[in-house]
């Protein structure tokens, strides 16, 4: 089962089918939207200035919907940029873990023992 897409990657899909200038069915296959999703988000998307409607119901990116594909692709970029890194990380971190703390994943460590507190009347 697929992952669910966020809200930003579903606006940054329907930008990108609108680029060239789309209508509705277009931007509803391409985008991988039901109709209810799509009325929703070309509404947003028209509010907030990132496409508008020309002719007989195409849909074409503004100067607006442009920079947000732009910035969109820097943060996709930077984004998977940094879960690379943060897979080395945690790759780097097992390889840790399994040369000086051979047992560290099967240790209990609620149980370990420990030593009693001293109060004051032990000496």
């Amino acid at each position: 089962m697929g992952q669910y897409r966020k809200r930003l990657e579903i606006i940054a899909d329907i930008l990108s089918v609108v680029k060239g200038g789309a209508r509705k069915t277009r931007i509803m296959y391409q985008a991988n939207l039901s109709y209810k999703l799509l009325t929703a988000y070309l509404r947003f998307v028209r509010e907030s200035g990132l496409v508008s409607t020309q002719g007989r119901g195409e849909y074409v990116l503004t100067q607006k919907g442009h920079e947000f594909l732009d910035k969109y692709g820097q943060y996709l970029q930077r984004f998977e940029q940094l879960e690379t890194e943060l897979k080395d990380v945690r790759r780097e971190r097992g390889v840790l873990e399994a040369l000086y703390i051979p047992n560290a994943g099967s240790y209990d460590w609620n149980n370990s023992p420990r030593k009693p507190n001293k109060t004051v009347n032990d000496k």
